[in-house]
Formats: C-alpha cells, structure tokens, sequence
C-alpha cells in the first residue's frame, strides 16, 4: 500500500521529522527561508497532508491548490493565526497546533526579557563592549527593581498563568486581564484593561492575534501606562502597534520595551527602534529551547499522521469539523 504524500515546509527536529518519514512520502522544503507563495501551491498538489509554520499563509487557495485528497493540516506552533480556520473547517480539514509543551521555555523567556529591560542587561553589555566602561558610578546604567512591584499579565492562558508563579518568587503582585479566565490563587483579575494598566509597573502580554487584538498595544495603551513601566511582548507581533511604540519610547513616556515577536518577521535592520537604547528585540526565539522544539515537532508529526490515518488530531483547533 503505497504511503501518503505529504509536503512539510521547512525541516523540523528529527523526534518529529523521523515519524513522517517513516508514515508518509514525505517532500521536505530544505530550505531555511519557506517557499515562496508560488512554489508552496506548486507543492502542495495532491498532496493528503500538509505540516506548515507560523511563516505559511494556508488560506483558501492553498487548500484548493492541494485539491480534494487533503486531510489534515499540522501546524509546528501554538498559534495558527497563519492558517484561516474557517476556510479549512468549510473543506472539513481538520488543523492541529502543538500547545502545552511550549509553555515553560516561554514563560522562562518572557521572564528573561522582563529581567533583561528592567535592568538594561543589553544596553549594558554594548556599553562595555564601545569602551565606555571606565569606573564605577552611583547613577551609570540605573534599572527598574522587580520586588515589591506590580506586574500586569495581558491574558491568562497557559503562559500567562506560568509568567505569574515566576513573578511570585521574584515578590512581585500579579493582575491579569482575561474576561475568559478562571480565578487563580497566585493573581489577581481586573475587570478593565485600564486598571491593568493603570497599576502594573510591567506589562507583559499573553494573547492570540485576532482581529480584536491586532494593534491592541497602541498609542492609547501605551499612553495609559506608568513612565516607568516596561513592556514584554511575547505572543505575537501584530498585537503590537511598532509606529506608537517606537514614539512612546523615544519620548520616554513608558521606560523600556522588551519583545520577542515583529511585524513583520524578521524586523528591517532599518526599522526605527532598532535604534532605541530602551528597546531590546529578539528574533522570535522564546520556545526556542531543545525539549520545547523537540516536542513541537513531534506533536505536529503526530496530529499530522493522525489525520493521515482518519483518526481524531490530538490537539485539534477546529474539533467542530467532526461533528459535522
């Protein structure tokens, strides 16, 4: 019985890449940019399965081009606001994400950053490195403390809820805006993201893109945060408006902004706020840790040959097209 034919975007780690070769007539993009929009509809015909990343648009033309032999749609992220559910929920394409095993190596990172803006860990290392190092000061380099301090959790998922217990060992109070959220023993819940804001002296934020969320973070949020507050971005980059950013920080009307997530990815080297002392950018690397990458590729693998096989996708995001 000849195996399915797939097509994988880019190669993943080989916990999950081992399985889909061994299932699947698997073609694998070598690549270490993705394929161009021309060559991912080339690719994808006939195809009974596709594993995608976050960098693939699956819309409605790309489930077409693969025509009707297509079963599943994998997705090696969380998130899969690249992949317009409702046009594969319509073609009775069940999509799959890989949550849960992502969410420590995250939190850790999201952390790291909020630790790294409070206390210019990387302003301070291009101080040294340009020479100008000469002595010790009572005033050089002068950073925001954590204890005692209120940090704001924007969503309350997974992630949010694992930044919380790390901010409890660093002795700071924790709120959360997340009308969907149940109570939690170690934060407390606002009903307005104002009063969020209004309070926290970090900012960190925990949400989907969505078109209710895309450029959430504005000029009127950031207007409405302390000038000594920082900002954490590690969910998406399209929930941050980069232009308002950009003037909130040059104007110091907030005190520092750490983000791991761009729009666009990756950021033009001549983007403005590269070019912000008080504003520290990392490529997109928060689950980058081994066991966070390692797993992410084998719970795509496994919702991706599930759906090869007829079976239900473990970690389904449109349970709906088996009701149907």
């Amino acid at each position: 019985m000849p195996k399915p034919k797939v097509f994988v975007t880019r190669v993943i780690r080989d916990k999950g890449l081992d399985l889909i070769k061994e299932f699947c007539q698997a073609e694998i993009w070598p690549g270490e940019l993705p394929p161009d929009r021309a060559t991912l509809l080339e690719k994808v015909r006939g195809v009974e399965g596709i594993l995608c990343l976050l960098t693939e648009r699956i819309d409605g033309e790309v489930l077409d081009a693969a025509g009707p032999n297509l079963k599943v749609v994998s997705n090696h992220a969380v998130g899969f606001d690249n992949i317009v559910i409702p046009e594969a929920t319509a073609r009775r394409i069940p999509v799959g994400n890989t949550p849960g095993i992502l969410t420590d190596a995250t939190a850790d990172f999201a952390f790291a950053l909020l630790l790294a803006a409070a206390r210019r860990v990387t302003e301070a290392e291009r101080y040294l490195r340009a020479g100008k190092w000469v002595t010790w000061g009572p005033s050089i380099l002068l950073g925001m403390d954590l204890a005692g301090k209120t940090l704001g959790l924007v969503g309350f998922g997974r992630i949010g809820q694992a930044v919380a217990k790390r901010a409890i060992g660093f002795d700071m109070r924790v709120v959360y805006y997340d009308p969907s959220a149940a109570p939690a023993w170690n934060a407390t819940p606002v009903e307005r993201l104002d009063d969020l804001l209004h309070q926290a002296d970090f900012v960190s934020i925990h949400t989907p893109l969505t078109e209710q969320t895309r450029h959430m973070v504005n000029a009127d949020f950031l207007a409405k945060m302390k000038p000594t507050a920082v900002l954490v971005n590690t969910a998406r980059g399209g929930v941050l408006d980069q232009a308002a950013l950009y003037e909130a920080l040059q104007a110091k009307r907030i005190f520092a902004a750490a983000l791991d997530v761009t729009d666009p990815e990756p950021l033009p080297l001549d983007s403005p706020l590269l070019t912000l002392e008080n504003c520290l950018i990392t490529p997109h690397i928060a689950s980058a840790s081994t066991y966070s990458r390692d797993m992410m590729a084998y719970l795509a693998a496994q919702n991706l040959i599930a759906g090869l096989k007829g079976e239900r996708l473990p970690h389904c995001v449109n349970p709906e097209v088996y009701e149907r």
